[in-house]
């Protein structure tokens, strides 16, 4: 029993000898993080704890884990921009067509950050005694800083209220105006100063209240000068990375396929940061965004933390997938959770519920994705700066087919060694009969179609005359055309208009019928209409009844009749504020008789008092008319300043009319009366 006691208590000792290297080791790791102050004391605090913690206890675990995700954070590591602009922009160029808004704002992101790198940082030295305020200024103007030297507090007040500078160096006594009087004024005119107190008399209360006023630090004279500018180099650093590494926090809205996601990893290549995709789609749980507390079995950091942690980098660029198809239940509402992430002036102390201590999100690069910002909330839109890209018109198409889309075909079928050669014709026939989108997915899908079966050819050896790809070929191997001009397949025909309207996939048409008959005065309405449309056309019913003598219709054409309006197709909802012109011009055409022109189409929305609102999407209604083989569009008058940001090619083959008279619009519109 002796020596099975001895044999007890040696494992025992042995256990205690393990778990206590292992929280030196901790101990350690912690000392040599580099986290911020705050965060090692609560981190040392628990490492404490777990000396008191059985280590067969789940607590003991779960401190082990925590402590180890602490120290495994980047929390002073950060990767260093490439800040070349010329660089930036060839890659931007070599691997995107078109785009233009979105490169220039990635330029004026580039040139904002090299400005404020290489601005020299304003010191402002106020001493009372020659020699001192000699030797500060000599030495900081020699490590680069901008040094003003002053030798009183009344004259350094009058200097604040002209010029502006990034930290103060003073003495506290000084005839007059004294350093703790210059504190408090200068934090007042501007919280941002950073101010570093001096003085020769220093005493510990005098310490604690500059530092409660606001001072960085506290020196004591004498100091030695490596001392000063150590504390000058930490103070300003400090205050570069609050204010001036702050990231953009941008959301790039549009159709699928227009490029989003390339985008932003050309954007991660370009500056030289890492690249993180989180995707939003479906996502119902608040802790995804914010973590777990840790007294949960299981727990984790929320899900950027945890992309922080594996790449390793404090900046990176985090892309937000598809920020409008977040999901909301009981678990809380994730987009709410974010709200704190994408505001800078919150996210610098991001509290991760499993972490829970701040972490600065201040320096990541945050670009969310969305097809429309409609289901997106207002307080998390107003968070961010929203930039569109609308669809491609054929001549982009073109470009981007012969550039990218076909090399990266031929790429993936093993066709490098031998590839065809697609003619002009070809390519704008697949982009006309083949594809109707506003992005480029669909036309990438043709193109790699086309070469998976000329890949087969080449396999059996039946290909070597067939690698010219030309209409008739692109025919031969796709089929049959699945798309025509939809204005070409409708005849001219009376209560029928053309309207305009913007879905998640880009711009679209859409014909609006109307059809009057007997029966109990009932506005029929069908199409899977949502509804606003309803409204809309209730409202174009109700102005066209107020207005029938303008308009040459009897008064009394309602009495003993249904009006039936339709949208197909109907299985598509459809919903929006822009249907209400089409509607009416549509009603119009019924009751007097006059077949509205095909090649014409409308959108804007009309009130009760016969006003033509203005309505948002104008550029991808324009591509989908042009797509649609419509030669004229009918715009409010309002919209005109949206035509400014459309290229010049996408608006050559239209004629394009603004106006908010309604009368003008059916004088365009309508033709001579049908008998």
């Amino acid at each position: 029993m002796g020596l099975f006691g001895n044999w007890q208590g040696s494992e025992s000792d042995e256990g205690d000898d393990g778990g206590l290297a292992e929280i030196n080791g901790l101990r350690q790791a912690v000392r040599g993080a580099k986290m911020p102050a705050r965060v090692e004391k609560v981190a040392l605090k628990e490492i404490d704890r777990l000396l008191k913690t059985n280590s067969a206890a789940t607590e003991y675990t779960i401190g082990i884990n925590y402590i180890e995700y602490l120290t495994s954070l980047p929390w002073n590591f950060t990767t260093d921009d490439n800040l070349d602009l010329a660089h930036a922009k060839h890659i931007l160029d070599a691997e995107h067509y078109g785009l233009e808004n979105i490169k220039e704002r990635i330029l004026e992101y580039l040139a904002v950050r090299k400005l404020k790198l290489a601005c020299r940082h304003k010191v402002l030295v106020v001493d009372d005694e020659k020699v001192a305020r000699r030797n500060m200024k000599h030495v900081l103007a020699k490590d680069g800083y901008e040094v003003t030297s002053v030798a009183g507090g009344a004259e350094a007040l009058l200097l604040l209220e002209s010029q502006r500078f990034d930290l103060i160096v003073t003495d506290l006594k000084m005839a007059g105006v004294d350093g703790m009087q210059l504190l408090e004024k200068a934090k007042a005119a501007d919280p941002g100063v950073e101010v570093i107190m001096v003085s020769g008399f220093a005493t510990t209360p005098a310490a604690v209240e500059a530092m409660k006023k606001g001072s960085y630090y506290f020196l004591t004279k004498p100091f030695q000068l490596d001392e000063l500018r150590d504390m000058v180099r930490k103070a300003l650093k400090q205050k570069e990375m609050r204010v001036g590494g702050k990231g953009p926090i941008l959301c790039f809205v549009g159709p699928p396929g227009t490029g989003k996601t390339s985008l932003q990893q050309s954007i991660a290549h370009c500056l030289g940061r890492k690249f993180i995709r989180i995707s939003l789609a479906g996502m119902k749980d608040e802790a995804e965004i914010r973590g777990h507390r840790r007294s949960y079995v299981g727990a984790l950091p929320g899900r950027i933390i945890q992309e922080i942690r594996r790449t390793g980098s404090k900046n990176p660029l985090v892309m937000l997938d598809e920020i409008d198809k977040i999901g909301q239940d009981f678990k809380g509402d994730p987009a709410s959770a974010l709200l704190e992430v994408l505001d800078h002036t919150q996210n610098s102390h991001f509290i991760d519920h499993y972490l829970d201590v701040p972490f600065d999100l201040s320096q990541v690069m945050f670009i969310a994705t969305a097809n429309t910002t409609d289901p997106i909330p207002a307080p998390l839109v107003d968070r961010m700066e929203v930039i569109s890209l609308s669809g491609y018109a054929e001549e982009e198409k073109e470009q981007i087919a012969e550039r990218f889309l076909i090399p990266r075909a031929v790429e993936e079928t093993g066709l490098a060694s031998n590839p065809p050669q697609f003619t002009p014709e070809a390519i704008l026939k697949i982009i006309r009969d083949y594809t109707r989108e506003s992005g480029l997915r669909g036309l990438q899908g043709q193109f790699a179609a086309i070469c998976r079966k000329l890949a087969r050819k080449v396999v059996n050896n039946s290909a070597e005359n067939d690698l010219i790809i030309t209409p008739e070929k692109v025919e031969e191997l796709l089929g049959p055309r699945r798309y025509f001009f939809e204005v070409a397949e409708v005849r001219q025909m009376i209560g029928v208009a053309t309207g305009l309207a913007l879905t998640e996939a880009g711009g679209q048409i859409i014909f609006v019928e109307a059809l009057i008959m007997k029966g109990k005065e009932q506005l029929i309405m069908t199409g899977s209409l949502g509804g606003v449309m309803k409204e809309s056309a209730q409202a174009a019913l109700s102005y066209v009844r107020s207005q029938a003598k303008s308009f040459h219709i009897a008064d009394d054409f309602f009495e003993g009749h249904d009006i039936h309006i339709h949208i197909p197709a109907g299985a598509i909802p459809k919903d929006g504020p822009s249907a209400g012109l089409t509607i009416a011009v549509s009603l119009i055409s019924l009751l007097t008789r006059r077949p509205v022109q095909l090649d014409m189409a409308f959108t804007g929305e009309l009130t009760l008092c016969g006003r033509i609102l203005p309505v948002g999407g104008i550029k991808e209604k324009i591509l989908a008319a042009r797509r649609a083989g419509i030669t004229k569009i009918v715009l409010p008058l309002r919209n005109k300043v949206d035509l400014y940001d459309i290229p010049a090619n996408v608006t050559q083959d239209i004629e394009i009319v603004v106006t908010d008279e309604i009368n003008k619009v059916i004088e365009l519109a309508l033709g001579p009366p049908v008998l």
